[in-house]
């Protein structure tokens, strides 16, 4: 672990809604202040269906872990743009299956930094690392991606509903030219797990993002479309079921009919295969 920070409480905003609390409150997590249950309200008015959506989004993290590391054999991790910690974390999955695994999550939000730590003191195959998730260079440079992550073996990276976090820059700090960049770091055989929240409704995009932009001051991308999201999968080999509302992706128990499924917005993705 790493612990070159003495003390990040003083940077901890309470009054601005933070991305990562909004998600723990979502999922009936007690991390939260009322700025993030403000938002989320804020938010339930214009896509009814986020609440669910979050839950569907966690049991695809739980999912697609397992199946990593069963079928795949997968035992590095790098969790980019974590959150907080919740049950059924990347590491408690990967390692039920082999004490041997290992995980790195990387954020940048100073909660999810004290919880994590306080959370892993105690394992030391796992580690949270403060950094911003498009800094590469210093991610794979960083003493506890050095120490636990050997790329010489396939590691998955995770990309689980982050990117639309980012906005479009059309430079390095792109989400696809961080996905590009990242999928360039790894060695053949690694994967790569990626969802987006989309929207086929200009409306919902639009007043999501403003929602978001404003309430986080600016610490937002944006609500993007299906074949956005594609893209970034671009020259990469899309393993079965293909990019699909994370829902179908290999489920563990029915999936909801159509008349049940959200009409605002999905998670949306897939993985790759290195």
């Amino acid at each position: 672990m790493h612990h070159g920070a003495k003390s990040i409480s003083h940077a901890i905003d309470v009054h601005t809604p933070s991305v990562a609390r909004m998600y723990d409150w979502l999922l009936g997590g007690v991390e939260n202040y009322p700025a993030d249950r403000a938002a989320c309200k804020e938010l339930l008015t214009i896509a009814p269906s986020t609440q669910v959506l979050a839950r569907n989004n966690r049991a695809f993290l739980r999912r697609v872990v397992r199946v990593l590391a069963q079928e795949y054999r997968i035992r590095q991790f790098l969790d980019h743009g974590s959150g907080l910690p919740t049950q059924d974390n990347v590491h408690q999955i990967a390692q039920g299956i082999d004490a041997a695994s290992r995980v790195v999550y990387i954020d940048n939000d100073p909660i999810v930094l004290a919880h994590g730590r306080t959370t892993l003191a105690a394992n030391d195959r796992t580690a949270v690392i403060n950094a911003d998730m498009r800094d590469t260079e210093m991610i794979f440079a960083h003493p506890d991606v050095q120490r636990l992550i050997d790329l010489t073996q396939p590691v998955a990276a995770l990309f689980v509903s982050v990117l639309h976090c980012l906005p479009d820059t059309g430079d390095d700090n792109d989400p696809g030219a961080l996905v590009k960049r990242v999928a360039g770091r790894l060695p053949p055989g690694s994967l790569l797990v990626l969802c987006h929240l989309v929207s086929d409704r200009p409306s919902v995009r639009e007043e999501v993002t403003a929602l978001m932009e404003r309430s986080t001051h600016g610490n937002w991308g944006r609500v993007r479309e299906q074949r956005e999201v594609a893209a970034y999968f671009a020259g990469m080999r899309i393993i079965p079921p293909g990019l699909v509302d994370v829902v179908d992706w290999r489920p563990d128990t029915p999936p909801p009919p159509v008349e049940r499924r959200a009409t605002d917005w999905v998670e949306w993705g897939g993985v790759a295969q290195l």
